[in-house]
């Protein structure tokens, strides 16, 4: 594949990039066809199927945000654009999208423009509604967020001149939703458990990656802030959160983002290459690799006090999560550009 490899940023990248693009789009398609059958196995095949493929297309998005598949940022762009109607996050733009991820790296911060925990202080009533979906383990905070996404254009917190693209994709969706659901309701019921069941992958590996600090300062590109640029800082605290160390091909099941601080070491290294820079730069020893008992402990012990929690605290994060006793943060997924 000559005329492919001359374009990507890693000569070696070929038949990952193929292999990961296919599995897209046979566990997504297959998925809706399963979800489509009588009885109960295969439609939960099919659930599982289709919301892991969201899952793997929303972290291949993640690295063409950061440029890691082509040497053009035009063709990791038109890639990511894709990518992102398959996740179900193209009610806001890529660009916004990218722009709001790379403040997170060049801050060392997480950088927000919709502060969700004011605004459900401010609704009460909304505010139970979060807290009841959150116990019953709903990913209710990440459901606003994307809900925030769709209408943002069309209020004083988005962008205005987004609106007759919001607007295009909104009617897009709903129609080809609308579409399926004439071909199979159970179908279109089954895809929003599949979409659920994604959004809660995707926020709990983001969950305990960071202790960074949260602030309402997206839309000031100029904005100081105490760790910005500081890469001994970003090291610190930054956690690989691996799905299995003793084997690490599980860790494929999301992509291999939970390779957290080797990401973070070389931001434009591609999904496959960062097992083998994680031992090359850490090792099997390294402090910064917390172990998934303890996030699925914490993450149950502390999914309600997570909706208003901001950081981790000031205890280090491998010893909270041994204790069980980690907070998780909602609201932070690189899909939402709020």
């Amino acid at each position: 594949m000559p005329n492919l490899t001359q374009h990507l940023r890693h000569s070696d990248g070929v038949w990952p990039l193929t292999l990961v693009l296919a599995y897209i789009l046979i566990t997504y398609i297959g998925g809706w066809l399963l979800m489509a059958r009588p009885g109960f196995l295969l439609p939960a095949l099919g659930v599982i199927a289709c919301g892991h493929g969201m899952v793997i297309a929303a972290y291949l998005v993640h690295d063409c945000a950061h440029n890691a598949l082509f040497k053009k940022t035009e063709h990791n762009t038109r890639l990511g654009k894709w990518l992102n109607w398959v996740s179900g996050g193209s009610y806001g733009t890529y660009e916004d999208l990218r722009y709001k991820h790379m403040r997170h790296h060049v801050d060392n911060a997480d950088p927000i423009s919709f502060d969700y925990r004011a605004w459900l202080k401010a609704h009460p009533k909304i505010e139970k509604v979060i807290f009841a979906l959150e116990w019953c383990y709903i990913p209710a905070v990440d459901i606003l967020m994307h809900a925030v996404l769709m209408v943002a254009p069309f209020t004083p917190i988005g962008n205005p001149a987004h609106r007759k693209r919001a607007a295009a994709v909104l009617v897009t969706r709903f129609a080809l939703l609308a579409t399926l659901a004439v071909w199979s309701v159970k179908a279109v019921l089954l895809y929003a458990l599949a979409y659920g069941l994604a959004l809660t992958v995707l926020r709990f590996f983001d969950a305990y990656q960071h202790n960074y600090e949260i602030v309402v300062n997206l839309n000031d590109p100029h904005a100081e802030l105490p760790h910005k640029g500081n890469r001994e800082y970003e090291q610190n605290n930054t956690y690989s959160n691996l799905v299995s160390r003793r084997w690490p091909v599980l860790n494929l099941l999301v992509l291999n983002f939970c390779y957290h601080n080797a990401h973070h070491a070389k931001p434009t290294m591609p999904w496959y290459k960062l097992p083998a820079l994680h031992n090359e730069l850490f090792g099997d020893t390294y402090t910064r690799t917390v172990g998934m008992k303890g996030q699925v402990k914490s993450y149950h012990r502390n999914r309600i006090a997570g909706i208003y929690a901001e950081t981790y605290g000031q205890v280090e994060v491998p010893a909270a999560l041994r204790d069980g006793k980690a907070v998780p943060v909602y609201g932070l997924s690189f899909l939402t550009a709020f």
